[in-house]
This record gives C-alpha cells, structure tokens and sequence, in this order.
C-alpha cells in the first residue's frame, strides 16, 4: 500500500509507518541526515510525536523532520539526539 505524501510550505513529507499519529505538529526540527535512526520512544518524551522522511523543499536538502506537540519535547531531542 502507498504511503500519502503530506506538503507543506515548507516541505515534502513521507510519514513513517511508526508514526501512530498522522499530524504534523507546531513544533519541528528538520534533520538533515536522512539514513539516521531516530528512536522517539527512548528519549521519553512526555508529548506526542510524529517523525517523517523530508525534502526541504527550499535547497530540496533529503533529511527527516520530527515533529512535536510539545516545545519542551522540542528542546530535550534537540538535546539528546546525535547523529549515528
């Protein structure tokens, strides 16, 4: 079954089957490593999340975008996540 590609202003999305919500939140951070594994469910974060392969439709720059519905859930992955 295809996957639907969800645009925005700002970018092309690919939602991720994990994803067990389909929105894309207020607050996000583009990762522009596209092969990167990122776990959302061990930094424990307290909000909901979305993650999503992207195309930054500005540089057309291939990465992920995750997605939060909490700004301090925003900071701490900003926090924690490294790039493999």
């Amino acid at each position: 079954m295809a996957t639907q590609t969800i645009t925005t202003d700002q970018y092309k999305l690919y939602p991720s089957p994990r994803n067990t919500h389909k929105e894309v939140f207020e607050h996000q951070v583009f990762v522009p490593y596209p092969y990167a594994i990122i776990d959302l469910d061990v930094m424990a974060l307290a909000g909901k999340t979305t993650l999503f392969a992207a195309c930054r439709l500005s540089d057309m720059k291939m990465g992920q975008l995750v997605s939060f519905e909490l700004a301090p859930d925003q900071a701490k992955f900003e926090r924690l996540f490294t790039p493999d």
